[in-house]
């Protein structure tokens, strides 16, 4: 079956089940192409939340499709592929985090928005890569234990110098990779691009970055630039997406290393499985973990809206 054919045969079964598809910018190009929402995991909850339609397809991982979930809980929600996983969002545990909690008692707990909806209900507010400076900023408490991610919250606590911030060893396995060396090597290839980077990386190479940002950011910041040369530090396909968009500018990865294997998973003929009844799977949370977990988003809301 032609690529073609089969986001033809995607979009009318989207019409005639009223499913809608939601893709995070890392997804394929072929998969964005028949999404109904595209953005980063936090824009496709709120969007998917605001939704009339009655059933969600994620094409991203788990913890995203929770999250949707979590703000849609009388939706039907289905993960496209059921192994597409976070390392990251696994990295620290209900139990363990329970006990981080009880030996900093003191400390307001700021929990990445890649985090399980198990982990969230024991936290006190979600952040987003975008929203984690003015979030933190403005808690009440200077104590702060930020998780999972070390490296974005090294970035954070670079810019909110007022906060006591205590960081637990984690991070994203896929951007931790990138280096001051790639960095060097890059900007020795293509002397003239800007270099732009995820805060996921760490500290060595977004201290040398002309922006570090959400991949929202990223992407509106060389959209809008008047600079024509751009090395991308994130995933990889988001320079195949600026390329899409900006046809007149030239997008470089920082380094063939940035490839997301488990957002790699999820495959056109995976939605059309689920679409068609015969794949996917639907994201089940109890209504206890759902309250509680929605609790951490809603303070995220409160103050980062």
């Amino acid at each position: 079956m032609r690529v073609r054919d089969m986001q033809d045969e995607i979009v009318r079964l989207k019409k005639e089940k009223g499913v809608c598809v939601a893709a995070h910018s890392y997804q394929a190009r072929e998969i964005l192409e028949i999404a109904d929402f595209t953005g980063d995991s936090y824009q496709l909850s709120v969007l998917a939340a605001k939704a009339t339609h009655s059933t969600i397809v994620m094409c991203g991982v788990k913890f995203m499709a929770e999250t949707v979930k979590i703000l849609s809980p009388d939706k039907t929600v289905l993960l496209a592929n059921p192994t597409a996983g976070c390392p990251m969002a696994e990295q620290i545990d209900k139990e363990l985090m329970l006990a981080i909690r009880e030996t900093n008692p003191h400390y307001t707990v700021v929990a990445y928005i890649n985090t399980t909806a198990d982990l969230k209900t024991v936290c006190d507010v979600c952040v987003t890569s975008s929203s984690a400076v003015k979030i933190v900023n403005a808690l009440p408490s200077k104590d702060i234990l930020f998780v999972p991610d070390s490296n974005l919250g090294a970035w954070v606590a670079r810019q909110a110098p007022d906060k006591n911030i205590k960081l637990i060893q984690g991070g994203c396995p896929v951007h931790e990779k990138v280096s001051a060396q790639d960095v060097h090597d890059a900007r020795t290839a293509c002397p003239d691009a800007l270099l732009l980077v995820h805060p996921e990386c760490v500290s060595d190479v977004t201290t040398l970055a002309d922006f570090v940002g959400a991949t929202t950011a990223i992407m509106e910041y060389a959209e809008k630039s008047e600079h024509r040369d751009f090395i991308i530090g994130t995933e990889s396909s988001i320079v195949e997406n600026l390329q899409y968009k900006c046809p007149g500018k030239r997008f470089y990865p920082l380094t063939k290393e940035l490839i997301c294997p488990d957002m790699k998973l999820t495959t056109l003929s995976d939605v059309l499985c689920c679409l068609k009844g015969d794949g996917g799977e639907e994201i089940v949370l109890d209504e206890e973990t759902i309250k509680a977990a929605r609790g951490c988003i809603d303070k995220m809301i409160e103050l980062g809206g």
